[in-house]
């Protein structure tokens, strides 16, 4: 480079980058990390769900997995933009039989409608004993339906309170993939 009068020469830098790059950092950087499982399918693909700030700021395929090795499907892969998402509805929205229009109501109240609505059909259905006298116990006008990453221990405790609390018969997991 030639030398200009006036104007001192620039030194070479001892690195390969700017001092803007070298400022520059991953936006992971501070990150609290926690390990979850993608709550789409039975595969049980690991995630890594960054933090920070109490906000969430990525969602990620675990590379230490053995199950999915840090690669995840379209649905897990997009995980964090769901999450994030303005148009999610974060709140209990309520429309009456034959309104036009949604309510916005307290998760409280919409727990304590669903209760209520489960002891009504279970009241109108429940089944002590059949013809013969057989012992049944059996609601057959409700049913549930678990999720595949549900693990073990929720699976039973599932199955206790619709089986063996409220005698519901039809019990599934979509979990056999």
């Amino acid at each position: 480079m030639p030398d200009i009068p006036g104007r001192p020469f620039p030194q070479p830098s001892r690195e390969p980058f700017s001092r803007q790059s070298v400022e520059k950092s991953s936006r992971l950087r501070g990150a609290s990390v926690t390990e979850s499982i993608c709550p789409y399918c039975a595969v049980g693909c690991a995630q890594l769900v960054y933090t920070k700030g109490g906000k969430l700021i990525d969602i990620e395929g675990h590379p230490e997995s053995p199950i999915n090795e840090g690669t995840l499907c379209p649905k897990g892969a997009n995980a964090f933009q769901l999450a994030v998402n303005p148009h999610r509805v974060t709140q209990v929205l309520y429309r009456a039989p034959y309104s036009d229009h949604w309510e916005t109501r307290t998760l409280d109240w919409a727990l304590d409608q669903i209760a209520q609505r489960v002891k009504t059909v279970r009241d109108a259905d429940f089944t002590e004993r059949n013809e013969e006298g057989r012992l049944l116990n059996a609601v057959r006008s409700i049913g549930t339906l678990g999720g595949a990453t549900i693990d073990n221990e929720e699976n039973y405790l599932i199955k206790k309170l619709f089986a063996g609390g409220l005698g519901v018969i039809s019990i599934e997991n979509q979990a056999r993939i």
